[in-house]
């Protein structure tokens, strides 16, 4: 049996008993009071750091810009004498760049390189002239193996050894060298520095400065000047190519930057222009005016704004803190109070206190996602230049703020949701920088959430919400840029509208993800997760319907009849359906001493009545354990034991008075079922439904006033039992239910049309008996519904009845009954 319960145990299952495990500790021995406040300091915590982190630095100008239009009147809190480091640090930063870069000019460029390319060739021609004879091929050849001293590579000599070069050729080459040395010859690398005015610093006489207004049309790069030699030496007509080629490898690398970047001396003046720049001060007095709505924001009172920002980040930081604070603990005390007397929400099986900490989770969650969004919404705006898509407070329009409204409606009623969407609303005026506005956006958003959608019955649902807050968020964007007097322009509403319409995105898609977070920790069945518990292939129900096939068609039947009940008085009547197809799985480990699974013969006939309650009352016990290692939710579990109270198996316990010796020494206690009572109405319907459908199925005769019959007889014993007095059941409610369980029973088990010549066999006065049963029925059948073995607290106990012997017609055995 422990294998099969194992083998029926979710991973979900197994995971959430680990997770309850792990978190018991310290905090969980206080008291549920203490517990309670505790809880809510933090959340007030939570919520005020959110909203206003006393350890960050807010970024001066609340966002503004110069050229920004003020979105608010903006004055003096106090007397502010204030050094503004942004303003000094743009003025210096103004000073550097405009501080002309340094170039040292070197002017013996052209002397230098025409004196390296003569010493060169003067060298190579003493090399040509003592070369002995052994290099040469005859008298008149060149000699071999010449190596050039200057600057092309030493290979060159042996070009210019080939043939003696006459006076005019070396004298128009070293003309060329020197016309195309000369002059102003920047290096193409400090291109970049000469787009506006220099400085040109004469090496030899340093004192001395010259400034070149447009020095790119009065210079020559490097790379032009040595484009220029080649063009001239190729236009010396006595050189070959060759020859050319090798003059010009010789003489382009003499030619050098005559003018030339000097960085140290750049940044040293620029260093010293920006420290020459006095600190900018702001000196503001209590009450001055620095900006009213609607003006244009200028340099200067950015600076003064930047001020009143640094006066409350530096002075005033912890007074807003603790201010916000016991503001923010004020409203959750509101929330409280009205979570605490909201009343009932059939929905929501929820203590008041674990329902202030799914409101607060979701709250939380909620300020978190503003908080987050309202700075990339400034960040997104900072990083763009033109209208309006550098306005964050468009850009703000995208976030979700019918999240927790619309989480609420899916979890609980929308009584709630409204209240979670009016106080987000009032946390994001906190946050917002236009308050009013995005209050006033926020409360709409949340009740299009909390009153635009029907029934959580499918994960679509979610889709369509997030549609519907897009579009009405949209047009109240739309709304409150022309309430606000912007500039009412395409480009501005088309923004609008897209923020609009992805806050709707943002909505579901926050939703989707964490709704079933708060499901499972906070153990909600919505009705999503009850229908997925309704899913037949699932191990537990499949086991039930392989072994105890009337069992399962007992359970689907009592959903049934719960299901109508329950829409009758406004209970959750798909919790009920579901409950009950779990209700009875205890019985799976011994359907055979379960009246419905019964073909012919009844174990108890063979058991003491002692035995015989110890099964029965076992399926109780088994079932709830089944369900705790399944992982099944808590709402679903108490089905199990609820729906039988504390009820006692009255025909057993009287079997067994009568078998023992002296009434006394058998204990009811052994005979009573461990409860407890029904706590809830869905539990209360769920033991009216088991009964009474357990006593139609035994009608031989299921007429309309037999149902009645059976049917107020049993409700009218639990309620002598006082089985109903822990749940919330008015009498009005009960003649409801009553009233609907007999036109279910009617509806199910309505009579048939006689076939003609067709004689049904005739049966005893009491009950036909197992043999003339069809070999596919199940129970017991009585044409009387008094009959019908009810005990005092509404159980129908046929596992009682001893079929081990045929009863006699014309003296019915004196019934002693148990069961469903």
């Amino acid at each position: 049996m422990k294998q099969k319960m194992e083998n029926l145990r979710s991973p979900a299952g197994r995971y959430l008993s680990k997770a309850a495990d792990a978190i018991r500790g310290p905090f969980f021995k206080l008291t549920s009071a203490q517990r309670f406040w505790i809880g809510f300091a933090v959340l007030a915590l939570a919520t005020t750091f959110l909203i206003e982190n006393p350890f960050s630095r807010s970024i001066g100008g609340a966002g503004y810009k110069a050229g920004d239009v003020a979105r608010e009147t903006i004055i003096a809190p106090a007397d502010i004498y204030f050094i503004d480091e942004a303003e000094t640090e743009r003025i210096r930063q103004v000073a550097r760049d405009a501080e002309r870069p340094i170039f040292v000019y070197e002017p013996r460029r052209a002397e230098e390189a025409v004196q390296s390319f003569r010493s060169a060739w003067e060298d190579l021609q003493k090399k040509i002239d003592s070369a002995p004879a052994a290099n040469r091929a005859n008298a008149n050849a060149a000699p071999a193996n010449v190596v050039w001293s200057g600057a092309g590579g030493k290979e060159l000599g042996n070009i210019f050894a080939q043939r003696r070069f006459t006076l005019n050729e070396i004298d128009a080459v070293t003309r060329l060298l020197r016309e195309n040395s000369g002059g102003d010859i920047f290096g193409d690398q400090d291109r970049q520095f000469l787009q506006g005015e220099i400085i040109i610093v004469d090496r030899q006489r340093p004192t001395e400065m010259r400034q070149a207004t447009r020095p790119m049309t009065t210079m020559t790069s490097l790379s032009d000047a040595r484009a220029k030699l080649k063009e001239g030496l190729g236009q010396i007509r006595s050189l070959s190519e060759r020859e050319a080629e090798a003059f010009f490898a010789a003489t382009a690398p003499l030619i050098q930057p005559s003018v030339v970047y000097d960085s140290s001396a750049t940044e040293a003046a620029r260093q010293a222009v920006a420290e020459s720049v006095e600190p900018v001060a702001v000196s503001l007095k209590r009450g001055d005016r620095i900006v009213t709505q609607g003006e244009t924001i200028s340099p200067a009172v950015l600076s003064q704004i930047s001020a009143i920002e640094n006066y409350y980040a530096n002075t005033r930081v912890w007074n807003r803190f603790f201010g916000l604070l016991l503001l923010i603990s004020a409203l959750y005390w509101i929330a409280w109070k009205f979570i605490e007397h909201r009343g009932i929400v059939p929905r929501l099986a929820l203590s008041e206190t674990k329902t202030f900490a799914l409101f607060g989770s979701i709250t939380l969650t909620q300020v978190l996602l503003m908080s987050m969004f309202f700075r990339l919404a400034d960040f997104t705006a900072t990083q763009n230049i033109r209208a309006p898509m550098n306005d964050p407070s468009i850009w703000a329009f995208a976030i979700p703020f019918a999240f927790g409204s619309l989480v609420m409606t899916l979890l609980a009623d929308r009584r709630t949701a409204l209240f979670t969407g009016l106080f987000s609303a009032v946390l994001a005026g906190f946050l917002a920088p236009r308050g009013f506005e995005f209050t006033v956006y926020a409360i709409i958003a949340s009740s299009v959430a909390t009153y635009g959608i029907g029934r959580y019955r499918s994960r679509q649902t979610v889709t369509l919400a997030g549609a519907m807050v897009g579009g009405a968020s949209a047009g109240v964007a739309v709304a409150l840029i022309a309430f606000t007097q912007q500039p009412f322009i395409l480009n501005t509403i088309l923004l609008s509208v897209a923020c609009g319409l992805a806050s709707g995105v943002l909505t579901a898609a926050f939703t989707a993800v964490l709704l079933p977070v708060f499901e499972n920790v906070f153990g909600i069945l919505t009705d999503v997760k009850l229908l997925e518990l309704s899913n037949a292939d699932l191990p537990a129900l499949g086991q039930l319907a392989l072994r105890a096939p009337g069992t399962n068609q007992h359970s689907h039947a009592v959903g049934q009849l719960a299901e109508e009940a329950c829409r009758v008085v406004g209970g959750n009547a798909l919790l009920s359906r579901i409950g009950a197809l779990y209700h009875d799985i205890g019985k799976s480990a011994a359907p055979e001493h379960f009246v419905e699974n019964q073909l012919g013969k009844n174990p108890h006939d063979r058991l003491k009545p002692a035995q015989s309650a110890k099964i029965i009352i076992s399926h109780v016990t088994y079932g709830v354990k089944l369900a705790k290692e399944m992982g099944l939710p808590q709402r679903i579990i108490d089905f199990i034991p609820q729906h039988h109270g504390t009820r006692t198996l009255h025909y057993f316990l009287k079997k067994a008075q009568a078998e023992a010796r002296d009434e006394n020494e058998i204990s009811e206690n052994d005979f009573r079922y461990p409860g407890p009572k029904p706590q809830f109405r869905e539990a209360a319907i769920m033991m009216i439904a088991d009964s009474c459908e357990a006593a139609a199925r035994s009608l031989a005769e299921p007429t309309p006033e037999n149902i009645r019959f059976i049917v107020t007889k049993i409700i009218d014993a639990i309620v002598s039992d006082d089985q109903l007095d822990e749940c919330d059941l008015t009498l009005r409610e009960l003649t409801q239910i009553r009233e609907s369980m007999i036109r279910s029973l009617v509806a199910i088990y309505h009579s048939r049309v006689d076939y003609p010549g067709y004689t049904p066999p005739q049966s005893g006065q009491y009950k036909i008996t197992p043999d003339e049963l069809d070999s596919e029925e199940r129970g017991m059948k009585y044409i009387n519904p008094a009959d019908i073995p009810v005990s005092p607290g509404g159980e129908i106990e046929d596992e009682a009845i001893d079929r081990s012997q045929k009863p006699d017609s014309t003296e019915p055995k004196k019934a002693e009954s148990s069961s469903a």
